[in-house]
């Protein structure tokens, strides 16, 4: 009898412990990191270039601004303005702490095969009434790394007389120190943006709810860009 009840509390006991799944379950937890540290994110390293920081002025023969915005739902009509600026102030080692400003005349805007009046349509009342807004501006006010050679740019867009946020995913696509024919540093970039049109005040055409019919509300920017920067290092004598 004594021996019976012994073998009944052991078997109580080993009841009360961890099962074989338990058991691993618990070890997997002690050998999990729990450090604060394991859980941080590891910093993005931008990539490296041997471009000096400094201040970059746009490439005007070298830059393209476009916008696409659904026509009846058939097609991403593309259109672009020819005249713009734009001045980067770029430090390589810590592009978080660049900034860039630009400006566009609406009164460039260019059309595929417009019709006849069409772009003094687009100029005037309902649309980008550019006799009253002679301007399109954009001024960044935070650069956040998402890669070692991407970035997403937020800045104030100035439209049609109403300024809202605007965000722009950029890439780097590279840079010199100079060239021989080319004595300045220089640096690439691509970039694309969307915006609601109606949030700046051109809602004109914007389709029924449900409906294509007209032109939507939803604009894409996409941003080709080269910008020349500081002088090249004059070669050791």
């Amino acid at each position: 009898m004594k021996k019976i009840l012994m073998m009944g509390a052991v078997l109580a006991l080993a009841s009360c412990g961890p099962s074989g799944d338990d058991a691993k379950k618990a070890e997997a937890e002690k050998a999990a990191p729990t450090t604060e540290a394991a859980a941080t994110p590891a910093p993005i390293v931008p990539v490296t270039t041997d471009v000096p920081a400094g201040t970059y002025k746009l490439d005007k023969t070298h830059a393209t601004l476009h916008f696409r915005v659904s026509h009846l739902g058939f097609s991403n009509y593309t259109a672009g303005f020819s005249e713009f600026d734009a001045e980067l102030q770029f430090d390589p080692k810590n592009p978080e702490a660049s900034s860039v400003t630009a400006k566009v005349n609406p009164k460039s805007l260019t059309l595929p095969a417009p019709p006849k009046g069409f772009v003094d349509e687009l100029l005037g009342k309902g649309w980008l009434e550019a006799a009253q807004f002679p301007e399109i501006n954009f001024k960044s006010t935070k650069v956040e790394l998402t890669g070692a050679d991407t970035a997403r740019i937020t800045g104030d867009f100035s439209l049609h007389g109403v300024t809202a946020p605007l965000t722009l995913e950029a890439k780097f696509n590279g840079g010199y120190v100079g060239h021989q024919y080319d004595p300045n540093a220089r640096i690439g970039f691509s970039a694309k943006g969307s915006l609601k049109r109606s949030a700046f005040g051109v809602a004109y055409g914007i389709p029924a709810p449900g409906t294509t019919m007209g032109v939507g509300d939803d604009v894409e920017v996409i941003i080709e860009a080269e910008f020349s920067g500081p002088p090249m290092p004059a070669a050791p004598k």
